[in-house]
């Protein structure tokens, strides 16, 4: 996903194409602003980055590692779900067979054995994604309280793949609520390094990414751009 994040980037600084793609998306945009507001400039900065910034430095880089292989190894059962659903199926298969090695040999998930075995990870797969290929227009832009950036289409998404998490059957909320904020930090330490190359009208910034990063996943990377160079990275 991250990978994925960083080639729409590219794109967006460098391919004027998408700007007539994202003219009408936005028609809520003034109440987005406001949302945006709440989460950019009082939830993170005021919670959510400093304790990532924290984990980032405290937290040994292979236990990092070991964390952030734990939830992308929970991300194959929606991955190998909605993979299926949209008729990818040797995807699917691929999906699961990660899901059953990293779960097995890989100790729950903490190392990333099927990667070595030839069974290599897939840029993610969303019901967002799956309701896309089934023909679904994505609708307005939504900037979602706590959730961040989305579309009407993508908004039901992570309720729905929600289900085919196996920790949110646990009959503790403390262990739900514990395991969802490892999740939520562990992934804003990832993004850290976003933080130093948003530049201009910042809202612009994460909706245009946002929009631009979906459709690469949609299409499965098939972006028309005006470079040829862009597979370089």
């Amino acid at each position: 996903m991250l990978r994925a994040l960083i080639t729409v980037m590219l794109i967006s600084m460098s391919s004027t194409a998408w700007a007539d793609e994202l003219q009408d998306v936005d028609p809520l945009e003034d109440l987005n602003r406001q949302v945006y507001k709440f989460n950019f400039e009082v939830l993170d900065p005021l919670f959510v980055r400093p304790v990532a910034v924290t984990y980032d430095k405290l937290t040994p880089k292979f236990v990092r590692k070991g964390i952030s292989n734990f939830f992308a190894n929970l991300d194959e059962i929606p991955n190998s779900i909605n993979s299926l659903l949209q008729g990818k199926f040797g995807q699917a298969s691929n999906d699961l067979g990660r899901l059953l090695i990293n779960s097995s040999i890989g100790i729950g998930g903490l190392l990333d054995v099927a990667t070595s075995a030839g069974l290599h990870a897939n840029q993610g797969e969303d019901f967002g994604q799956t309701l896309a290929t089934w023909g679904v227009s994505e609708g307005p832009y939504l900037m979602l309280p706590f959730f961040g950036p989305s579309t009407l289409r993508d908004a039901p998404s992570n309720f729905i793949d929600s289900f085919l998490d196996p920790f949110s059957y646990n009959d503790s909320y403390a262990v739900r609520a514990g395991i969802k904020a490892v999740d939520i930090i562990a992934l804003r330490a990832d993004l850290l390094g976003v933080d130093d190359v948003m530049s201009g009208d910042k809202y612009l910034f994460v909706r245009d990414v946002y929009l631009q990063n979906r459709e690469y996943l949609i299409s499965d990377g098939a972006i028309e751009d005006d470079f040829d160079d862009l597979e370089d990275y």
